[in-house]
């Protein structure tokens, strides 16, 4: 039995007045990103001057208006790579760079150096407010701790005259969700007193879920509670940094937004300490899904993907939501059908609204290619292999025949192994149905079509066994004909039709057709699929017929 007596419940805010719940996300909150700090801090092999560069300017493609540079003060690397980018002029007039500082004298100094020349900074002070960090790493009572983040707000306040762009302060209790809310909301508004309007910017109080404790629902109270206590609410913004440590991050995110934050931190794909960050892009990624626009220019995941793998030196999960490789795949059956189909009505309807079942966004909104989104597997079903013929090679296969051709498949993969390539399936296809040649193999056909009597002549040159024979006859269309002149030669054929069906494969002067014959032996009454391809579409109705028989004559064989 598992020791969990060696655990005990988090406390649980009680707050009834809680209004979240009721709510919706309407829109994008401001975005943060902490790459360059959460997220570099987290690296095996942390980034270096180039890499760094590298992301900052693909946060800045992506739209982040608010970007965390790291510590300038407490790493010579950090230093001067901010030193660099106001060197090279790389911060736009718009954006906010973040910068990370204790309350410390000498740190906020270094600080303010660093800054010089940057139009637009959020200077981010902290102390950690938990219970338990009060207890065993500072040994401070309330008010000593409240002593701290006052001083530290002071220190900032008075070196404003060092810099001349415009500063904003951001104050974070870190390790907020193991503090009581009653001396998080003292200790903010202790800051926002101290600070006193020093600058025109609103203050940014950032709610960090350091390290997650509890279910999302109870960071929301925390977050809605704080909303409800802030004795300046018009001048404050509240923020959230949640972590993922019980693998909720995305719900703390999305929670905390109900319950009134305006801001998230957060990293790209969820890299960060310990389980990493909240991720901004499968924030982002969930409004975009339900109609909102997230203000982010993330419509190529591949390219963000490629670079955070290069730069981060860590590979993306197959299975992350969005962005992983295995993501907008269908190995099930049922889902394959269930895509097909969506797809089908979807195109048939005209609707510009995305519907389809097991896909939640359309993959090409984000960069993603359409081929991949169905793979074939031993547990695939008949709508997965047809879904890849229909839209990879243009095969519309009859719903029954397409249960015939996934057993094929299947067979493939058992015996091969693993998935099944589309370039596998139609090879398959071709030999299976369009290129059998035994025992019968159309060798030339000429088509008459009588206008007086409705009759259809057919002359036919083909070989069975090897050897060639001529006929000629005549009948009520080229099939019935073609069967007269095929059992002229070999009595022993015989087939009745039972489905006919036919189709463009592609368009223009080059275009061929599709058709597929279902036929059955009235003797021994099996039934066989023949495929026939050709530019006329009669000439593929024949081949197709070729085809059946074949299929019919040595059903048992391995065509594969």
């Amino acid at each position: 039995m598992m020791n969990y007596q060696h655990y005990r419940k988090n406390p649980v805010l009680s707050f009834p007045e809680r209004t979240w719940p009721d709510k919706e996300i309407e829109k994008a909150p401001i975005w943060c990103s902490v790459d360059l700090r959460d997220g570099n801090q987290a690296l095996v092999e942390p980034m270096n001057v180039e890499e760094k560069m590298e992301m900052f300017e693909l946060l800045l493609s992506l739209g982040f208006k608010e970007i965390e540079i790291g510590f300038p003060a407490a790493s010579q690397i950090e230093y001067d790579f901010l030193r660099k980018l106001v060197a090279e002029h790389k911060i736009p007039d718009d954006v906010k760079v973040q910068v990370l500082c204790q309350c410390r004298q000498e740190l906020i100094d270094r600080t303010f150096e660093a800054i010089q020349g940057i139009p637009n900074i959020i200077f981010h002070i902290y102390n950690s407010t938990s219970t338990l960090q009060r207890d065993v790493v500072f040994q401070k009572n309330e008010d000593e701790i409240v002593e701290i983040a006052i001083a530290g707000t002071r220190m900032v306040k008075e070196g404003l005259h060092k810099y001349d762009g415009n500063l904003q302060l951001e104050y974070s209790p870190e390790s907020f969700t193991g503090t009581e809310v009653e001396f998080a909301s003292r200790i903010c508004n202790a800051v926002a007193k101290e600070w006193d309007h020093a600058t025109k910017d609103p203050i940014i109080f950032n709610l960090p879920a350091t390290v997650e404790m509890n279910t999302p629902n109870v960071y929301a109270d925390q977050v809605e509670w704080m909303k409800n206590h802030f004795e300046d609410p018009e001048n404050v913004i509240i923020s959230v940094h949640p972590h993922n440590d019980r693998g909720t991050g995305i719900a703390c995110a999305e929670l905390a937004l109900l319950a009134g934050a305006d801001r998230v931190e957060g990293t790209l794909l969820g890299n960060g300490e310990r389980t990493g960050n909240v991720d901004i892009l499968t924030v982002a990624y969930n409004m975009f899904s339900q109609g909102v626009d997230p203000k982010l220019e993330i419509n190529n995941i591949k390219k963000i993907v490629e670079m955070f793998e290069r730069c981060c030196k860590m590979e993306v999960n197959p299975r992350h939501p969005y962005a992983g490789s295995l993501v907008f795949t269908a190995f099930s059956g049922s889902h394959q059908d269930a895509i097909n189909k969506g797809k089908k009505a979807l195109a048939e309807r005209g609707s510009d609204i995305w519907q389809v079942p097991y896909l939640p966004i359309d993959p090409a909104d984000i960069g993603r290619e359409y081929e991949p989104v169905v793979r074939i597997n031993s547990q695939s079903g008949k709508g997965g292999v047809a879904f890849v013929m229909d839209t990879v090679y243009g095969y519309k296969l009859p719903k029954k025949m397409q249960r015939e051709f996934a057993d094929v498949i299947q067979l493939i993969s058992e015996k091969e192994g693993g998935e099944v390539k589309p370039e596998r399936i139609m090879k398959a296809f071709k030999t299976t149905y369009i290129d059998l040649k035994d025992p019968f193999e159309l060798v030339y056909v000429d088509i008459d079509d009588n206008t007086v009597n409705d009759d259809t002549h057919v002359a036919l040159d083909f070989k069975y066994n090897g050897e060639l024979y001529h006929s000629e006859a005549e009948g009520n269309g080229p099939i019935d004909a073609l069967k007269t002149a095929l059992r002229q030669c070999i009595p022993q054929v015989d087939f009745c039709v039972m489905d006919y069906t036919e189709h463009a494969l592609s368009g223009g002067s080059h275009a061929k057709a599709a058709a597929y014959i279902e036929i059955m032996d009235p003797r021994s009454e099996n039934v066989s699929f023949g495929v026939g391809v050709s530019s006329n579409i009669t000439r593929a109705s024949i081949r197709g017929i070729f085809s059946a028989i074949n299929r019919m004559i040595a059903k048992e064989k391995d065509y594969v």
